[in-house]
């Protein structure tokens, strides 16, 4: 299985560029930026990403986001993100960015497009990885980062953005209160991929599909406790990016027993997988692909099918998700691969 799983071609979709610093990139970054009280050892830093609560995993979070202050240090993400990819197969990902606390660290303005340009246009040479852009808001900076964060995006637009997302704390964070930046956003042709129901009800989910025009719902785990609402999202299409160890690590879902992932299936709701914060998390997509199987009883097709849905959600060329699903089919099939299984 470990071997299907690891020749299996996939996209990610929801995956955050700062949380998915391999504990080797932070250790590098906090000796470049000793200051900002990240721990300077893997003993110390692994210890410091056990998080008691969603709100601890945000100060966390805010703490790493905190060595970023240069474009070199963004390009040194982007690779070593796109590194990790390529050794989970991973052929195209959507990187989530959140531009405003990366411009309030000092990067300047043109300093970050010119970074995240540098170092997709590498990722695709040293990796073969094709990276995209999904540039977020975070929810609790208030409205005005909000505007802010879709303004940078319209002047700006690296190459490769695709997306216009909200994400970081949900509670107190109404999802219609960011309807105007969705708008904006709308109207210059990015997609909306919003974060809804992670640590919050259904609703939220609600609301970012009639109040922010979603595409795709980010996490969306509380969708489980409404069926009108699955029924809605299997009836139009509408995926969910589902992150299993990230929702247990944070404690969004209290363990994998209760993870709605399965009831989402069996609804069928559309679900892509991801790793959300890999780095914090201490997973990869293998991983989360191989916790499907163990934990959930998902056999080959059905990682397969899981495969498939992402390339089919991905915002990239409809060229490239031919290709992908080629080589999906490809894989599955006994005689184009060399692992042999019944579908």
């Amino acid at each position: 299985m470990q071997d299907f799983i690891a020749a299996l071609p996939k996209v990610e979709l929801h995956v955050h560029l700062v949380g998915s610093a391999s504990v080797d990139t932070v250790l590098e970054l906090a000796r470049r930026h000793p200051d900002r009280g990240v721990p300077l050892s893997p003993a110390e830093l692994h210890a410091f990403y056990e998080f008691t609560d969603f709100a601890h995993f945000l100060d966390v979070y805010v703490k790493v986001n905190s060595l970023v202050i240069s474009g070199a240090d963004v390009t040194a993400l982007v690779l070593g993100l796109a590194a990790d990819l390529a050794r989970n197969n991973v052929r195209y990902a959507e990187v989530t960015v959140t531009p405003v606390p990366h411009l309030a660290l000092g990067i300047e303005p043109d300093e970050l497009a010119e970074a995240l340009t540098a170092g997709r246009t590498r990722a695709r040479a040293e990796h073969r990885v094709e990276l995209a852009w999904v540039f977020d808001i975070a929810g609790s900076l208030g409205y005005k980062a909000g505007i802010a964060t879709a303004e940078w995006v319209l002047r700006h637009r690296p190459e490769g953005t695709v997306g216009f997302g909200l994400g970081g704390a949900e509670l107190g964070v109404p999802r219609e209160k960011y309807r105007d930046p969705f708008l904006l956003a709308r109207d210059a042709g990015l997609h909306l991929v919003p974060h809804a129901g992670e640590t919050t009800g259904p609703e939220t989910i609600w609301s970012a599909l009639h109040n922010l025009h979603a595409e795709r719902i980010g996490h969306g785990t509380s969708a489980a406790l409404d069926p009108s609402l699955l029924d809605h999202l299997a009836a139009n299409g509408i995926p969910v990016e589902v992150c299993p160890t990230s929702n247990i690590r944070t404690r969004a879902v209290p363990d994998l027993a209760a993870h709605p992932l399965p009831l989402m299936l069996e609804a069928g709701v559309p679900v892509t997988l991801a790793t959300d914060d890999p780095g914090m998390f201490h997973t990869d997509l293998n991983r989360e692909y191989l916790l499907c199987h163990n934990d959930f009883g998902l056999g080959p097709g059905e990682l397969a099918d899981l495969a498939r849905t992402g390339v089919r959600a991905a915002f990239c060329p409809d060229a490239l998700k031919g290709t992908l699903l080629a080589e999906i089919d490809a894989v599955c099939s006994p005689r184009g691969s060399n692992v042999t299984f019944m579908p």
